[in-house]
């Protein structure tokens, strides 16, 4: 559909560049003829170029504007669609797993150890789905501006070490090394920082590596710096402009394999900044992303 459309609109811009040229030589070829005084004939004809100078330039930027939209409404469509795709996904997955493990604990005669770790697994599943519907939800309020920070004093590192703690639980097959440096306490809103920090982490456990390394790092100097870094593959140099879009999500969501809504980075970017602060992305080395939020 996109290719059609490209060629079509090339095809029209190209016939109506044309037939514009093709008038305009005829007009100042009639002018010639039809004008016996040389001078008035010139004078006639630089106000036809002028004049023709001056539609093409408006002609030209049309086409050009009506080209970008159409393409900036492909990529809003396609995106939105990825989006439909990967939160049906998303939604039907934990409840799934829910059902499966409520299923086994109504129907077996399970040992206590056995039940206890059905329950967490039911409990990490739920959290899941909850991190999405408010992903959705602060994506709404976001963008209707219905958000504001509540800054209060916190103790930002205890903070942060009992979100980590949490993840350590949700996640034993991964290596998560905890860089938080003590007694960091500074005027923030928690909901907001907390926001951040899961959708950071739960981005490099989408895309880190398998059973790798996740290493979370706060330190203050002039200001609150929080970095979560991942051994993953990374992010390719032409998709850093894009990951912090809506929807944005790289690759097509009919062949991707990793979980997502393509809402994570948007929220994170969109908080970070009514927070007024900021949050930049550069490659981990020797792999890896690292995402690093200033406050």
């Amino acid at each position: 559909m996109k290719r059609k459309l490209s060629i079509f609109g090339y095809f029209l811009s190209i016939y109506v560049l044309a037939q514009f040229f093709w008038w305009g030589y005829h007009i100042v070829d009639l002018t010639t003829q039809l004008s016996g005084d040389t001078a008035a004939s010139n004078k006639n004809i630089l106000m036809i170029v002028g004049e023709g100078v001056i539609f093409l330039s408006i002609l030209v930027f049309g086409i050009i504007k009506i080209r970008n939209s159409v393409a900036n409404e492909l990529i809003v469509s396609r995106n939105q669609n990825n989006f439909l795709l990967s939160v049906t996904h998303e939604l039907k997955t934990p409840i799934a797993s829910i059902k499966l493990y409520m299923q086994t604990l109504q129907k077996r005669n399970l040992s206590e150890e056995k039940r206890n770790e059905i329950i967490e697994k039911v409990l990490q599943q739920n959290e899941q789905l909850a991190l999405l519907i408010d992903n959705i939800l602060n994506a709404t309020r976001l963008e209707n501006k219905k958000l504001i920070a509540n800054k209060e004093q916190l103790e930002v590192s205890k903070f942060l070490d009992a979100i980590v703690e949490r993840y350590k639980r949700q996640y034993p097959q991964i290596e998560f090394v905890n860089q938080v440096k003590k007694n960091i306490s500074e005027k923030i809103d928690p909901f907001i920082f907390e926001t951040i920090v899961n959708n950071l982490i739960e981005n490099a456990i989408k895309y880190g590596a398998s059973g790798g390394k996740i290493t979370v790092e706060l330190q203050k100097d002039t200001a609150l710096k929080l970095r979560v870094l991942d051994n993953g593959p990374g992010i390719p140099a032409q998709f850093h402009k894009d990951i912090f879009k809506k929807f944005y999500r790289v690759g097509n969501e009919e062949t991707r394999t990793q979980r997502g809504s393509g809402l994570g980075l948007f929220i994170v970017k969109e908080l970070a900044h009514l927070h007024k602060g900021k949050i930049k992305y550069y490659n981990n080395q020797p792999t890896g992303a690292v995402f690093e939020l200033t406050l």
